[in-house]
């Protein structure tokens, strides 16, 4: 030690290297977590990308306690207001302690520890520095001293240091122990963390008893059993770090460990979107609810201002996470016969049963509510998601060419077979993504342009041709019909917004998946709720589950100014319309130019060409053992069939007027519909199968 104080006499003859100036260390400090930063820079997510230690942003000095500067001055350095960066007295005090005393004491500044934070090589090694250490670091002390002020000093001390474990600088150590940030540290934390700093590893009663020295020092009001129970508390267990709300997304765009990213995100819009699924997928758990998903999109530059990625349990992105689309892809069916004019909104559909042969048996598609319209138009076939006219529609369209304008659309979760899906792709029997889905809906509401979508800042990006128009105009005007869903959905339902807003909802085969995307003049937003683990929901339907989701997002947007509907394109024109017979009452419909009728009037049955509706050629029927085969039966229907008889393996089974209920016999079958003169006019074949 003597040694050591010869070297700081002399100290004015050597010259140390020049230590980083204040800016040049505090822009090199980087927390441990990685940021994600909402549009304005506002701090929205978290991701720990450093596990060396734990660290949290930089802590201004005006930021810090008092109380926490006073215990760590007192406790490391009580002359550091008036030394150069060498307390001389402290160290001969501490070379006398350690040639006479027992217990050795150390004489380093705050200064000097500094000096060892910011340089590797004076960090002390196990069995501490050497003589040349110490020299080089008073030497780098001094340096400091000369060019920063004693407040600067103090701020990088107190956010370099580290306190226990992996806590390293203030801003950790406060939140990790106390839970509050440093500028509400009192008197007894302050006094805590400063005698962690000579013994980080030191247990918590004689953290508590060093502490409690302090406190007397420093003239502190309350008893050593209050300070033993806080850091007896505090030192048990540290807290953990806020967990990620969005670790996949947040995953994908940080490149760069410890930095904040900037994105396309509102902060606001964020924690409105989080609240409102959080809040519904908390009131349906008692239905087997228990995920969700948001995204909200900027309709102009598609820019996503909310991404959701779950309700916080677990790490699934439900955004991105394919799904069966149920009714939510019906617009981009209808979008289509619109624009090749094979329908108009006016146009009636026949909502009746029907099956249509596939593969080697029979779909036969049912309604969301078991019932059946008769005729519909497409207007209310759409809005009240009717699935027989959808189908109807996708017949008439044509399964290849609704494929094909599902993937021009951006869904790139289909198969590249488009008969894999057979009539069953009306009704959304495809995998989706809440992402590609909501941007797809972003089309229609940009009136047939689509765009990409971004989490980052970009330049303005230009919107393609897509869909036409007019067809996406109408598509709009039909889902934000309020009166055209009512006799599924009533009307009143949260997709009744008070202002314009078109919207669909969706519900996956066995209630596995509940969609509700829609949008406004200036917003799309998408919500998806069910469970992650594929398990179905109970008794949830798009307009109980995700709607309410939807909804309140969709308010919240809109709070400061409702959205309106969008001008007409050129395209289309607006026209009375009645129906004979009187399906539905006189309106007002929009036609696209060319395809506009004053009157739409409903085929007669007996003007129909006479078919065989079931059993559908091709199909194959299995026997149910449960079921005695003496009741059990299947029914021949047929449409238009007046004078019509059946005749069945070549004999006659009786008039085909009206349904006929026939006993099952196992084994290949010919049904043929007859005219009056005996001339088959329909044929079906179909195979019976069982014991």
């Amino acid at each position: 030690m003597r040694s050591w104080l010869v070297l700081l006499l002399l100290a004015p003859a050597f010259v140390a290297a020049a230590p980083p100036t204040p800016a040049q260390v505090r822009a090199a400090w980087q927390p441990s977590e990685a940021r994600l930063l909402d549009r304005n820079g506002v701090a929205i997510d978290s991701v720990r990308v450093d596990m060396r230690a734990r660290r949290g942003d930089w802590v201004a000095l005006a930021e810090i306690s008092p109380a926490l500067g006073a215990a760590v001055m007192q406790a490391e350095d009580q002359r550091f207001m008036q030394h150069g960066g060498i307390d001389l007295r402290a160290a001969g005090q501490a070379a006398w302690d350690n040639l006479f005393r027992q217990r050795p004491r150390g004489a380093s500044t705050i200064t000097m520890q500094l000096a060892g934070l910011l340089d590797t090589e004076l960090r002390a090694a196990k069995d501490g520095r050497s003589w040349m250490q110490k020299f080089d670091q008073a030497l780098a002390a001094r340096e400091i001293e000369a060019g920063w002020s004693k407040q600067q000093i103090l701020e990088a001390y107190l956010n370099l240091v580290s306190f226990r474990g992996e806590l390293q600088g203030v801003g950790a150590a406060s939140r990790a122990l106390f839970n509050k940030a440093p500028s509400g540290l009192d008197g007894t934390e302050s006094t805590i963390l400063a005698a962690l700093l000579r013994a980080p590893t030191a247990p918590p009663k004689a953290v508590a008893r060093r502490a409690c020295q302090l406190a007397a020092e420093l003239k502190l009001p309350g008893g050593c059993a209050s300070i033993e129970w806080r850091a007896a508390v505090a030192l048990a267990r540290p807290a953990p770090a806020p967990k990620p709300t969005a670790p996949l997304a947040l995953r994908k765009l940080l490149g760069i460990a410890g930095a904040g990213v900037r994105t396309t995100l509102d902060a606001r819009v964020q924690a409105a979107a989080i609240d409102a699924l959080r809040r519904h997928v908390r009131e349906l758990a008692e239905r087997n609810v228990g995920d969700g998903a948001v995204v909200v999109v900027d309709n102009a530059s598609g820019e996503l201002l909310a991404y959701v990625a779950n309700t916080g349990n677990g790490e699934v992105d439900g955004v991105a996470a394919p799904r069966q689309a149920g009714s939510t892809l019906k617009p981009f069916l209808y979008e289509l016969a619109l624009e090749r004019r094979l329908l108009t909104a006016a146009s009636l559909l026949d909502d009746s049963p029907v099956d249509i042969a596939a593969g080697s048996g029979a779909y036969v598609p049912q309604n969301y509510d078991r019932s059946f319209k008769g005729y519909a138009s497409v207007r209310t076939s759409l809005a009240s998601s009717l699935n027989v006219p959808a189908v109807r529609t996708l017949l008439l369209a044509g399964v290849e060419r609704f494929h094909g304008r599902l993937r021009e659309l951006g869904i790139s979760t289909l198969t590249e077979d488009a008969d894999f899906y057979g009539p069953s792709l009306a009704l959304g029997s495809a995998d989706v993504t809440l992402l590609e889905l909501t941007n797809a809906y972003r089309t229609l509401a940009n009136g047939g342009r689509q765009g990409t979508l971004t989490l980052r800042p970009r330049p303005p990006a230009p919107l393609n041709r897509l869909l036409d128009p007019a067809a996406s105009f109408v598509i709009g005007d039909i889902l934000a019909d309020r009166g055209a869903r009512s006799p599924t959905f009533g009307l009143r339902s949260d997709l009744a917004t008070a202002y314009w807003s078109a919207v669909k909802t969706g519900t996956s085969k066995d209630m596995r998946d509940n969609w509700c995307i829609g949008y406004s003049d200036r917003y799309t937003v998408g919500v998806w709720v069910g469970n992650f683990n594929g398990q179905p929901m109970w008794d949830v339907s798009g307009v109980s589950g995700a709607a309410p989701v939807w909804r309140d997002v969709m308010d919240f947007l809109h709070r400061d100014r409702p959205g309106k509907a969008g001008a007409a394109p050129a395209g289309v024109v607006r026209k009375a319309v009645a129906y004979q017979p009187a399906h539905e009452p006189p309106r007002d419909e929009w036609f696209l130019r060319g395809t506009e009728t004053a009157l739409v009037e409903a085929v007669p049955a007996a003007r129909r060409s006479p078919r065989i509706v079931y059993p559908v050629d091709g199909s194959i029927v299995a026997v149910d053992p449960d079921i005695p085969d003496r009741v059990e039966r299947i029914l021949f229907q047929a449409q238009g069939a007046g004078q019509h008889r059946w005749r069945l393996d070549g004999k006659d089974v009786g008039p085909a007027d009206s349904s006929l209920a026939w006993q099952l016999a196992v084994g290949e079958h010919r049904l043929e519909l007859m005219d009056a003169g005996g001339k088959a006019v329909s044929t079906s074949r179909f195979e019976v199968r069982g014991n």
